[in-house]
């Protein structure tokens, strides 16, 4: 499966903002849980105010139980767990 050109978009973002010195990492409220997120941000500037625009929150515990990676024998298909 692709990525979509709408994240690739948003990845080259971060990366920008990453270089440039203008990434925040925020303690947020998650909307629909209330629980705490550490939350990625470009940081840029409006009217004289600064501005976070959030990209997604850092894994909560092991990220690798978080995720299941790309599988390299199958370009649309997924890794299920370790013993697949």
């Amino acid at each position: 499966m692709a990525i979509p050109n709408h994240a690739r978009t948003n990845f080259d973002t971060l990366l920008r903002a990453a270089s440039d010195g203008n990434l925040a990492l925020m303690e947020c409220l998650d909307a629909a849980s209330l629980e705490p997120r550490y939350v990625l941000c470009a940081v840029g500037r409006s009217d004289g105010e600064y501005v976070f625009t959030p990209f997604g929150h850092l894994a909560d515990g092991n990220p690798y139980d978080a995720y299941l990676p790309p599988d390299p024998k199958d370009p649309a298909g997924f890794i299920a767990g370790p013993t697949t």
